[in-house]
């Protein structure tokens, strides 16, 4: 169980700081605390104060910066061809979809009329 020698002895650095820095004694190792265990060992680290710079003044806020203006150039004949050419193909292929749900949808519809007229009897239930 070396963690609760590490636990323990961490209790006691932390003890003994508090007591060398507020300079009284803490009555928890005077009532047996986490000290009476053996391994439990105290060290006392100096502590030196350390030199904090004084905060900078704040600046006024500054207006953010203006957007500079997208300029617009012609796009070059390849780029525009080959664009020009992507959409016609994405056209094509959205028109096929669209072919293709319609046949599906009325030769769906013409099976259900045919099954309709033809009065066939329904498939029994399953259980």
């Amino acid at each position: 169980m070396s963690w609760i020698r590490e636990r323990d002895a961490l209790i006691a650095q932390t003890v003994a700081f508090v007591q060398s820095v507020t300079g009284r004694k803490d009555d928890a190792l005077q009532d047996g605390g986490p000290s009476d265990s053996p391994a439990a060992t105290v060290e006392i680290v100096a502590v030196e104060a350390l030199e904090v710079e004084p905060p900078q003044p704040l600046l006024p806020p500054q207006p953010p910066p203006q957007p500079q203006p997208v300029q617009l150039t012609r796009a070059s004949g390849d780029f525009r061809s080959e664009m020009q050419s992507r959409i016609a193909n994405f056209r094509r292929h959205q028109e096929r979809f669209e072919r293709e749900r319609e046949e599906y949808c009325a030769a769906t519809l013409s099976k259900l009329r045919a099954a309709i007229h033809d009065g066939s009897p329904r498939p029994p239930a399953k259980k």
